[in-house]
């Protein structure tokens, strides 16, 4: 049996006045971290992982010793999320080997075999096209202990800051899936209740939606944006 992503949330993590077990309450991942304080202050409002690029071509991109210093002395409940595309296998065992990681998250063309290698953990992201099948893809990806959708962009691996029709993966979906969905793709404290009560997911993904500058979090964005999340639950 796969381990459930962000499953290392305790009761300390939970959102002050949340009084939603937290099996029902919807988890928030914070994507795209570079600096220190950004992660103190997402850990300070309550998210529950937070997840550094390494992937060079993305503008929020981050070296080793960045995320050394990005999750320095972290609370144990928050999960850390190093994210590829596309890499290597020695460039994902450096990091792994010089940084905290609770759990991978593929996010291009990787193949079970090459996600499962490390003993660690993982997420996949699907890029929602139109044909896209995600009862197969949750075939394929078994081992998997999420699937994360995104928007689907061609040529753009993720960070689009646009959001795909959620209509797509309705309650009736997820709720037949077997896997924990993770929903992202242009996420913003403005839409992210009404994404929540339309889908359901398990957690939400958002990265730009709560930036001032590409990999600059806004503090007041995460706290909105957690707002939100808190919103959405309080309504289930």
């Amino acid at each position: 049996m796969t381990p459930m992503p962000f499953a290392n949330i305790s009761a300390s993590a939970q959102i002050p006045g949340d009084d939603l077990c937290t099996e029902r309450r919807t988890r928030v991942k914070i994507c795209g971290l570079t600096r220190r304080d950004d992660a103190v202050a997402a850990v300070s409002l309550g998210a529950d992982a937070l997840g550094l690029v390494f992937y060079a071509a993305s503008p929020r991109a981050v070296s080793i010793a960045q995320a050394q210093e990005v999750v320095r002395e972290l609370p144990s409940h928050v999960t850390v999320v190093a994210l590829f595309v596309n890499a290597t296998e020695s460039e994902i065992r450096a990091v792994l080997d010089k940084v905290r990681i609770d759990l991978l998250q593929f996010h291009g063309d990787e193949m079970p075999q090459d996600c499962i290698r490390y003993g660690t953990p993982y997420i996949k992201a699907v890029r929602m096209r139109e044909d896209v099948d995600l009862f197969e893809i949750e075939k394929v990806y078994n081992s998997a202990s999420g699937l994360l959708l995104d928007s689907y962009q061609c040529g753009v691996a993720g960070g689009t800051g646009v959001a795909f029709d959620w209509a797509r993966v309705p309650q009736s979906v997820t709720k037949r899936l077997t896997k924990p969905i993770i929903l992202a793709g242009g996420l913003t404290p403005a839409n992210v209740a009404g994404a929540i009560k339309q889908v359901r997911p398990y957690a939400v993904d958002v990265s730009g939606g709560v930036e001032s500058a590409k990999g600059i979090k806004d503090a007041a964005k995460m706290a909105a944006f957690i707002q939100g999340v808190n919103s959405a639950n309080s309504d289930s």
